[in-house]
């Protein structure tokens, strides 16, 4: 990969990655190793547990997030996050925003051809 491309990569993320947690979350409660090995299933979303944990903390904090330990059989327990309704409602508006971007940017892209 470019440089040119990863420094693309890295802006993008730091624009996009509320976004991108929310919607991981939007199909049901995960633990945070497990959204981790999630979100690194796609080429662009190659995140760290540095920055994916206090992002977490921040969207619970924000009250957008829900945090819960469970414990299944014997493992360790592990803490799960969840959308709460807030949280539902921001990744419908950020959603909302982001295709807005993405019908921009290809309209400029269109006119550059």
């Amino acid at each position: 990969m470019s440089d040119t491309a990863t420094k693309w990569d890295a802006q993008l993320r730091k624009g996009s990655l509320e976004l991108v947690v929310l919607a991981a979350l939007a199909p049901g409660p995960r633990y945070g190793l497990a959204l981790l090995n999630h979100l690194h299933q796609f080429d662009t979303m190659q995140i760290t547990e540095g920055t994916l944990y206090p992002l977490l903390d921040r969207l619970k904090r924000d009250g957008v997030i829900s945090a819960n330990w469970q414990q299944q059989g014997d493992e360790r327990p592990r803490k799960y996050y969840a959308l709460t309704t807030e949280g539902q409602q921001r990744l419908t508006d950020l959603g909302a925003r982001w295709r807005q971007s993405v019908a921009d940017i290809e309209a400029l892209l269109q006119q550059a051809a």
